[in-house]
């Protein structure tokens, strides 16, 4: 039986060697898909990481507020203050698109801020009859203020949303020490009444240095283009299966003593092999040629052997998806554009492109049929989760799963056919 196996993992190398172009296609288009798109995606992912957007910030109230309002943008990872701007100039500079926003403190704004919280602590105070100084001046309160944000119109709703929750925080924390301070000065008291927050957010990352676990451009290019390339094997592999019956070779695999099924077997370790040739060449421009380019280096460290794991089982699912294709098929012309076309489709739901969480609902509960979505899973959860074989065995299962439907469903048509 294992030299039956040998036999036929021979005969497949023997098939690839015949055409050498295309076996030269299979490895280095995936490494130009991968330098190209992560050239082009690195940009966008460092945006993501917090590069700071510029903003033009005009104050008219030159106190208190408006310094404690332009210190926290200062300080924040978001925003880069630009103030050589008056109302009307950033107004026009926004609307045309040259920012995408601005941010107009109201001149008094600190005072009139102070002349209503006197006022209404002033009259909670008296309305419980703590008033001593009946003398004592009678604060009156201010209309309340208008802070003016202009927004680009071609802004996305969700910046904005974050702008305006974010202001609305700093403005409520003010307004707060604020009113602490008053009630302290009306009731005569030492005590320390600062406003401290006695409910804080800490946030706890997976990995050991408790570092952030968003991906950068390469630590998603890396492990999203090779399952693409993975599963890019179908193409060739459902051509060999078609020449094989169009030039009567599968006609005399069927006649010898050597079981079908071995046959797929030596596809599967011969196509395996290919696979995770593929995989190994992205991890080494990960790791060696994307520093030379000014791009993050791909880290693999402790990693390397659970991402193996996941490759074998992703190139699985892949040889199965090819034999079935093969299988099915009757011509080349059948085979190569369905196969192409739907590893393109498998990949556009799966999130190599588009992350999943970013899809409609309805599209989100879609890909989590498609087999390279459990396989970017996995590589996430390596990768970003550090994640042991445990954690990840779910989708290790459905790839493996998928590989044994695929091949099952492929004998039994072939079966089928050959009884008729």
């Amino acid at each position: 039986m294992l030299y039956k196996l040998w036999r036929s993992f021979i005969k497949e190398i023997q098939l690839l060697k015949r055409d050498s172009g295309g076996i030269v296609i299979i490895f280095l288009m995936p490494l130009l898909l991968i330098i190209t798109i992560t050239l082009i995606q690195d940009s966008t992912f460092k945006n993501l990481e917090g590069s700071k957007i510029p903003i033009i910030f005009i104050d008219n109230d030159k106190s208190e507020v408006s310094k404690v309002i332009k210190k926290e943008l200062e300080t924040s990872k978001t925003f880069e203050l630009v103030t050589d701007y008056n109302e009307k100039s950033a107004e026009k500079a926004v609307f045309t698109g040259d920012y995408q926003m601005a941010i107009v403190i109201p001149k008094n704004l600190t005072k009139d801020l102070n002349s209503n919280i006197d006022s209404k602590v002033q009259t909670v105070v008296s309305s419980f009859g703590l008033e001593t100084d009946s003398t004592s001046t009678k604060a009156v309160a201010s209309k309340a203020k208008d802070i003016h944000l202009y927004f680009d119109p071609a802004t996305n709703a969700g910046f904005k949303n974050s702008v305006m929750n974010a202001i609305n925080k700093m403005v409520f924390e003010i307004e707060n020490k604020k009113i602490y301070k008053a009630f302290q000065d009306q009731l005569g008291t030492t005590e320390d009444l600062e406003n401290k927050s006695l409910i804080t957010f800490k946030e706890i990352t997976p990995n050991k240095d408790n570092e952030e676990v968003m991906p950068n451009s390469v630590q998603h290019n890396v492990p999203a283009w090779a399952l693409f390339a993975i599963f890019f094997i179908v193409v060739p592999l459902s051509i060999n299966l078609v020449k094989e019956k169009s030039q009567g070779t599968s006609v005399r695999v069927r006649v010898s003593p050597t079981p079908y099924y071995i046959h797929i077997l030596g596809k599967t370790f011969t196509y395996l092999i290919i696979c995770v040739i593929q995989f190994l060449l992205m991890v080494a421009v990960g790791i060696w040629l994307f520093p030379l380019m000014d791009l993050p280096q791909f880290d693999v460290s402790g990693k390397m052997f659970h991402l193996l794991i996941v490759t074998l089982f992703a190139g699985l699912a892949a040889i199965g998806f090819g034999v079935l294709i093969g299988t099915v098929s009757d011509t080349q012309e059948q085979s190569a554009p369905f196969g192409a076309t739907s590893v393109v489709v498998l990949a556009a739901i799966g999130g190599i492109w588009v992350p999943v969480f970013l899809m409609p609902e309805f599209m989100q509960k879609i890909a989590q049929f498609s087999p390279m979505n459990w396989g970017l899973n996995a590589y996430y959860d390596i990768i970003l989760r550090n994640s042991g074989i445990g954690e990840i065995a779910k989708e290790l299962i459905f790839l493996f799963l998928f590989y044994i439907a695929m091949v099952s469903i492929s004998l039994l048509y072939e079966r089928k056919q050959n009884s008729v």
